[in-house]
């Protein structure tokens, strides 16, 4: 019923709007379901009205799907539906009225900085795969980046000389992040000592490769994190992100800027953000808590 102005729009975010590839797939599945849900036997709900939008949430939820699942689907109907309007001249938005469902904000986990620190020394530098390892952990950690930014990561992205790193983030937007001195070592020693032994014979142009020599995929460096998060003995929820959310409440607990904060991970809103300062509070009293004698 949709499926070809379903293609239209994601092809008007790729070439339009230059989404990232990942994003665009959600956008696709989503869409898709809806599209699935639409065609189902003797529905035959208009993809104009209201009431299918509502039929099809009552669904999710009647399947037990999360509030954010919900809301993640209703705003890919939202871009879907303002594209509709805007280019194909639709003029009843179902979605208008539609309210997304609330979302209890979690705090995300945060490591200390000893953790951290257990965490950067377990890889083993003498190996190429471990150099490799050793310096995409500092860098993940000194720059707060997103793991998908480090991974497109290319060898003319980074400079030592003066020492700063180019990175594309969301909606192909750049943004140039400074380098500490032990993550610059680490890559600058990378790039002269273990690079080529990943090569295999072709070079792609991309500054961590993978055993084949190709692009490390996500999955492939979320065994990564886990194997070196084990290694150190530690038994907290560790994902790649982890050390994102580390960076940022690691230097507001130690006096950063929050708009500086915002810049370095690129948020669009510095709401986003704010949620490390929520976090930095919660271990300043669990602190406060354990070392008071009066608490």
């Amino acid at each position: 019923m949709l499926a070809d102005l379903i293609r239209e729009f994601l092809d008007y975010l790729a070439l339009e709007r230059g989404l990232a590839a990942n994003t665009l797939e959600s956008y696709g599945r989503d869409l898709h379901d809806y599209d699935t849900f639409l065609n189902q036997g003797a529905r035959g709900e208009d993809p104009a009205s209201a009431a299918a939008v509502m039929a099809y949430l009552a669904t999710l939820k009647a399947a037990g799907r999360s509030n954010a699942t919900l809301a993640r689907r209703l705003a890919a109907l939202r871009a879907f539906y303002a594209y509709l309007g805007r280019y194909h001249g639709w003029a009843f938005n179902p979605i208008r009225h539609v309210e997304s469902p609330k979302l209890e904000r979690k705090l995300p986990h945060v490591l200390t900085v000893a953790e951290v620190e257990a965490i950067l020394t377990q890889p083993d530098t003498r190996r190429p795969a471990g150099l490799r390892d050793r310096a995409m952990l500092e860098l993940l950690y000194a720059t707060g980046m997103r793991v998908s930014e480090l991974l497109a990561l290319r060898l003319d992205d980074w400079s030592a000389e003066p020492p700063r790193l180019r990175c594309r983030g969301k909606g192909g937007k750049e943004r140039v992040l400074p380098v500490g001195e032990v993550a610059l070592d680490l890559v600058e020693r990378y790039v002269r000592q273990g690079r080529r032994y990943l090569l295999r014979g072709r070079d792609p142009g991309l500054l961590f490769l993978n055993r084949r020599g190709g692009r490390m995929t996500r999955q492939g460096f979320w065994k990564i994190v886990k194997k070196y998060a084990d290694q150190a003995g530690i038994r907290k929820t560790i994902t790649p992100h982890t050390l994102r959310h580390s960076f940022a409440t690691h230097l507001l607990e130690r006096g950063a800027d929050l708009r500086a904060v915002q810049e370095l991970l690129g948020h669009a809103d510095i709401s986003t953000t704010q949620i490390y300062t929520h976090v930095s509070r919660g271990r300043l009293r669990q602190a406060y808590d354990q070392a008071h004698p009066r608490a």
